[in-house]
């Protein structure tokens, strides 16, 4: 890459390049990976400096949506790359200044942005604001159950969104997740976690259910959501404990994990498959 990044995001555009933003010594800058060259170039560069804690939504229209984040302060500025132009354009600003916030894209093209920190108090947000692509604007509409900062959310096959994870206090790992309802716009509470858990991943398989494994501890735990029952049930333990991983659904339907920190800060090289 043009420049060293870390706690960055990285979003696969619709003509097959990667869009790379901040999170680096000008944490302004964007660059694009080309799969089909292996080379990297520099596209525009965002208005706002985002070092950590922002998102980015590939929207339905093929422009992505950056929003929130922690650069010279915790923001609530977002705004649009077009692929197209290469170019950044301003969109309206979130109703709370966001960082460690989650993004979902809805399955009727808006985008649910839920909890996170705004950096005037330690303790998690328990609001959530929807963007409206077509017009560029956010209606708050409803408040979680509970605070939620650094967990997941993921979309359902139904259309709901399952959060769970992340922080509830300012030290206190959250167990008990929360689904939302895009139709009615409200939020309810489902079946506790088997083990709190933060920095973990999150990842929906072809049956429907969501794996959620690894997490601060670190810890080699799993367990299965299924959305029919709103229960748990423990699955397979990771072979090696980790936290800050990845994971990644494949088209063989198995689950890539890899990386992450081990005990301590030990940081791990080691990738294991999950077959479900």
């Amino acid at each position: 890459m043009h420049q060293a990044r870390a706690g960055h995001t990285q979003t696969l555009l619709h003509n097959g390049k990667v869009l790379v933003t901040g999170a680096a010594p000008d944490s302004r800058a964007a660059e694009l990976y080309d799969p089909m060259t292996g080379t990297w170039s520099v596209t525009g560069s965002m208005a706002t400096p985002r070092f950590q804690g922002y998102t980015a939504t590939l929207l339905q229209n093929g422009t992505v949506l950056v929003a929130g984040g922690d650069g010279e302060t915790v923001t609530d500025t977002a705004e649009i790359y077009d692929p197209a132009t290469g170019t950044w354009s301003s969109t309206g600003s979130l109703n709370d200044h966001r960082v460690s916030h989650t993004a979902t894209l809805l399955p009727g093209g808006d985008v649910l942005v839920a909890g996170g920190y705004n950096g005037a108090r330690p303790l998690p947000l328990a609001t959530e604001e929807v963007y409206h692509a077509s017009s560029g604007t956010w209606t708050a509409t409803g408040r979680m159950v509970g605070r939620h900062g650094g967990h997941i959310a993921t979309l359902l096959l139904n259309g709901q969104v399952l959060v769970a994870g992340g922080f509830s206090s300012n030290h206190g790992t959250s167990a008990v997740p929360e689904l939302y309802d895009p139709t009615s716009h409200t939020w309810s509470q489902t079946a506790s976690l088997i083990t709190a858990r933060s920095f973990h991943t999150a990842t929906l398989l072809r049956s429907g259910e969501v794996l959620v494994a690894g997490g601060t501890g670190p810890t080699a735990s799993a367990e299965l959501y299924d959305p029919a029952s709103g229960t748990w049930s423990p699955t397979a333990s990771l072979i090696t404990a980790r936290y800050y991983h990845t994971a990644t659904s494949l088209r063989n339907g198995s689950v890539l994990v890899a990386g992450g920190f081990g005990g301590g800060i030990t940081v791990l090289k080691s990738a294991e498959l999950f077959r479900p």
